[in-house]
Order: C-alpha cells, then sequence, then structure tokens
C-alpha cells in the first residue's frame, strides 16, 4: 500500500487510522487508493500497536435465545462501526463449562466481557470477579460494584396498566409468574399502584397453561369478571386469549388482554395479535456493548445497576390504537 501510494508505511496507517499531522489532500488521497485496491490494514499487527484485540465476550446461559439473541443484536449493532467483533459462548448452567469458556476469552485477549442471562435477579453460574477484562452485565445479575443493565419491570406494568384504564376498562386482573422471581414482583406491585391495591393479582408459571388454568379459575369463582387482564409474560397471555376465546368472551369486546416481552413469534401469530410490553433488549444490547467499549478504552464509567425504559407495543388484542414509548 505504502509503495502504490508513494508514501512511508507510517504515512499509511496515520492516513487510515485519522491520526498525525498531514495536508488532507494526501489523506484522501491514501484512502481513496486503498479503496481502489481493496487494502484492509492487518488486524493483528493493529492489536499489537494498540493492545487489544478488538473483539469482545459474550457469555451467556440463555441457550434458547429468547433474551440473548436481540441483546447480542444490540451488541453487535453498537459495536460494529467501531471495528469490534463479538463472539458468543453459551454455558447451559454449568460452572465448569463457564470456566472453560471464559478461559478461552481470556486466552484470545478479549477487550471485555458482557455476561448476559435470562431473568434479572439471577448470576451467571461462572466468576466473573477480578478479571483483567472490564465485565458488564445485562439481564443478569452482576457482582458487587460492577455496571449492569435491565429493563425496567415496573416502568412497563404501569405503561400496560395505565393504557388498559385508559381504554375505559374497570375491572383489573394481573396474571403472572412466580413470586421468587423479582420480575414478577415488581410488576404486580406496579400494576396495584394504577389500579389499586385490592387489584387481583395471580400468580403461577410462565406458560400458556397458566394463562387458561388462570381463566378457569376466575370463571368457576363467579361473580364480577374482569374486563382487562395484563400478563406477566406473552406465553400466559397467548393462553389467557385462548381460554377467553373458549369461553365465548371476545377479545378485545369483552375483555382486552396485554402481555409482557413483546416475543414477535408469539405476539404476532396470538389470535388477535397481542398487544404487549417491549422490554427494548436490542437498546439494552447497544448499551451494554458501547459501556464494554468505554471501559475497555480506559474511559470511567459509573457502577451500578441502569434501568432502561420499556414501551408499549399496541395490536389488537386491546382494539389497536397508538404506539407508545
Amino acid at each position: 500500500m505504502a509503495r502504490v501510494a508513494g508514501v512511508s508505511v507510517s504515512t499509511v496507517s496515520k492516513a487510515l487510522n485519522d491520526n498525525g499531522r498531514m495536508a488532507a489532500d494526501t489523506r484522501e488521497r491514501i484512502k481513496t487508493l486503498a479503496a481502489q485496491i481493496g487494502f484492509r490494514p492487518n488486524a493483528l499487527a493493529k492489536g499489537l500497536l494498540s493492545n487489544r484485540s478488538f473483539t469482545v465476550g459474550l457469555l451467556t446461559n440463555d441457550t434458547y435465545g429468547r433474551f440473548t439473541l436481540p441483546v447480542m443484536a444490540g451488541i453487535s449493532e453498537a459495536l460494529v462501526d467501531h471495528g469490534v467483533s463479538v463472539f458468543l459462548c453459551a454455558i447451559e448452567d454449568d460452572p465448569a463449562l463457564g470456566k472453560i469458556h471464559v478461559d478461552a476469552m481470556l486466552d484470545k485477549q478479549v477487550d471485555g466481557i458482557i455476561a448476559a442471562g435470562k431473568r434479572v435477579d439471577r448470576s451467571l453460574p461462572v466468576d466473573l470477579a477480578g478479571l483483567p477484562v472490564p465485565v458488564v452485565y445485562a439481564f443478569t445479575k452482576g457482582e458487587p460494584g460492577s455496571v449492569t443493565l435491565t429493563s425496567d419491570d415496573r416502568h412497563g406494568a404501569t405503561l400496560a396498566t395505565e393504557w388498559l384504564k385508559e381504554l375505559g376498562r374497570q375491572r383489573l386482573v394481573h396474571i403472572t409468574g412466580p413470586r421468587e422471581f423479582v420480575s414478577a414482583v415488581e410488576r404486580a406491585e406496579a400494576f396495584r399502584t394504577v389500579a389499586g391495591n385490592g387489584a387481583p393479582v395471580l400468580h403461577g408459571v410462565w406458560s400458556e397453561a397458566w394463562g387458561h388454568e388462570a381463566i378457569d379459575r376466575i370463571w368457576k369463582e363467579g361473580g364480577e369478571r374482569p374486563d382487562g387482564i395484563f400478563c406477566g409474560n406473552d406465553q400466559i397471555a397467548r393462553g389467557v386469549v385462548d381460554a377467553l376465546r373458549e369461553r365465548g368472551a371476545r377479545v378485545p369486546g369483552d375483555v382486552s388482554v396485554i402481555g409482557f416481552d413483546n416475543w414477535e413469534i408469539m405476539a404476532a401469530q396470538t389470535r388477535p395479535p397481542l398487544t404487549t410490553i417491549d422490554t427494548n433488549l436490542k437498546e439494552l444490547g447497544r448499551e451494554a456493548g458501547l459501556m464494554v467499549l468505554a471501559l475497555a478504552e480506559g474511559r470511567a464509567i459509573e457502577p451500578g445497576l441502569r434501568r432502561l425504559p420499556c414501551k408499549l407495543v399496541i395490536r389488537d388484542s386491546c382494539g389497536g390504537g397508538r404506539q407508545q414509548n
């Protein structure tokens, strides 16, 4: 490249890396020539000069990918323009496998690690404290003093419940997951803050079957039936919608239903399509990527838990309408 441009190797390096002093037309000429001949700087040499590998490791126990795939998409989107690659290591819930992958990442001299999970109140089954590279946690419990990112469950539940009330629904019920999940507790508390302390909350499991069972229980109890149901996830909501249809209740004519997660494959295929809360996992991944990059470059990031806002995605299970942030 230097020979073709008729300049020194150091001049080529300065031009392509936008540093050093030189005439603007010289820098532009070198960049144009590099593009014409398809020249690419040697990544290994670049890494040796900067003491960086320009890679980030993503460690997760979410082997199904429900949470990790959108997070990874956000990370990759944030880092691609910085010349940083991301590679994924799935560790199941196996501490030994986790250690193997962490050691491999360190052997590859990654610039940082992003730990991503499938629930915000559980740590990954591997010790990430005291590593020689920065670690950022996304949708999993971080080490004390770490940088941790998660979705704001209370905000999402508030959006859902307020929307039901805005639609004129008055008899609200919340059907959600187990009490031992922090996310389920926070969503239930936010629901009752808006709907009233006496509003019913039914805890079960994160499944369609529980949605069916909860509706069966409500119908058998008799009395006044709900006209608005906020569900703790989209699977529960799909079960609720099916169970209501089986009992002749129209959705959204008689009952408006809202889910949580905006799991496209679930929400879009529910009949009618499901109004739900999007937890902004891609944006969460983007923020995690930028933070681990900043830490790798030596910039200071205030430690602590950051809760990213959710958004309400309105489809036909509430009667259609606008999209809220």
